[in-house]
């Protein structure tokens, strides 16, 4: 919680235990923390140079009760002493008390912490004018370079990060074309860029080639994507694989298949080729067919039977051009379940061939 402030972990459970009480000292911060005595001493040093923490002022006694010196006795005149037993030694006076350990509390948060504030408010604005001042210097430099409109990105790694850049970048759109198995970029971190695009409010719209849902939990994936709010088609095939950030930046593989060579890429920056590639992802969008739906079944007034969300799974890869079997292999189903469910959604359409069942899906509204 109080990273963003500058305070480590340690740093943070220290000022968290402070919180809970008055006062403490390295001792009792060190028990409640878990952390050692000597790197709990190191931290309220530490806190108390930044002014988060002060020493706690002791107001107790210095010594137990009735253990102040005092002057002594005047013994008063009398008869001698009659000779007798030695007397017992009189026990010893107790010495000094031991020093107690420092304690510490903590300065009002509203005090010492407003400073903090102020200060990684500054940073961040700073970094924000550079930022805005470099980008407006690379995209002059880019526009005014020869060979500045393509960058070539070498390696998995490289690729991998790039391909974020772009996604997580992207403030308004984001085209995708999908072809068979990712290379570079593994699934479950393209699956993280995209929440976080769909997070920001990003337009994403996907065509995808058949081959692409013959992995492993695809279809679920996709599935997923499109309720969270993806705009997924699918098509026979696909030329290459591309991402298209805002309309200003593509990123498109060198190579489509995985030769074991070292993965790489061009990134495509503002120029004619540009615009080519984003004009054929338009193309390619208004042919492709859409797979899934955001709301799985129709509801309907007039209160006729209606297909059921796992009906209409198989009917968008049907109508997308894949078989029975392989819709069957793709969505973990019996060849027979596939079977069945085609059969119920032929009457629910009234009967015919699978082409008068695509042209009543598509007059229905199903998809």
């Amino acid at each position: 919680m109080l990273e963003a402030l500058g305070l480590g972990a340690p740093e943070e459970a220290v000022y968290m235990a402070l919180l809970a009480g008055p006062a403490a000292s390295a001792q009792d911060l060190a028990w409640q923390t878990g952390l050692e005595e000597a790197t709990s001493e190191r931290i309220l040093r530490d806190l108390t140079g930044r002014g988060l923490v002060a020493v706690a002022t002791d107001t107790r006694a210095s010594g137990p009760a009735g253990l102040e010196a005092g002057p002594a006795p005047v013994a008063e005149p009398g008869p001698a002493p009659v000779a007798g037993p030695t007397p017992a030694p009189a026990p010893e006076k107790p010495g000094p008390e031991a020093p107690r350990p420092t304690r510490y509390r903590l300065t009002p948060p509203s005090v010492a912490l407003a400073p903090l504030l102020v200060e990684q408010r500054n940073a961040l604005h700073l970094a924000e004018t550079a930022y805005a001042k470099l980008t407006e210097r690379y995209r002059h430099t880019a526009a005014h370079t020869d060979g500045g409109v393509v960058e070539v990105v070498v390696g998995a790694e490289q690729v991998a990060h790039r391909f974020h850049q772009l996604q997580c970048g992207a403030q308004r759109e984001l085209l995708v074309f999908l072809v068979g198995e990712a290379v570079a970029v593994a699934r479950e971190d393209a699956d993280s860029s995209e929440s976080s695009a769909l997070g920001r409010g990003v337009d994403f719209r996907v065509v995808a080639a058949k081959d692409y849902l013959d992995g492993d939990d695809v279809v679920r994936d996709v599935r997923e994507s499109v309720m969270a709010g993806v705009a997924f088609r699918l098509v026979d095939s696909l030329p290459l694989k591309m991402v298209i950030s805002d309309r200003e930046r593509a990123m498109v593989p060198l190579e489509m298949t995985d030769s074991g060579g070292v993965p790489s890429a061009v990134v495509v920056h503002r120029s004619g080729l540009l615009t080519a590639l984003v004009h054929l992802f338009e193309k390619e969008w208004a042919q492709a067919r859409p797979v899934f739906t955001g709301t799985g079944t129709l509801e309907d007034p007039a209160g006729d039977p209606q297909p059921t969300a796992e009906e209409l799974e198989v009917l968008a890869l049907l109508l997308a051009g894949v078989s029975d079997r392989r819709a069957a292999s793709q969505l973990g189903l019996s060849i027979r379940t596939v079977e069945r469910r085609v059969r119920r959604l032929t009457d629910l359409a009234g009967g015919g061939s699978r082409l008068q069942l695509g042209w009543h899906a598509a007059r229905a509204g199903w998809l």
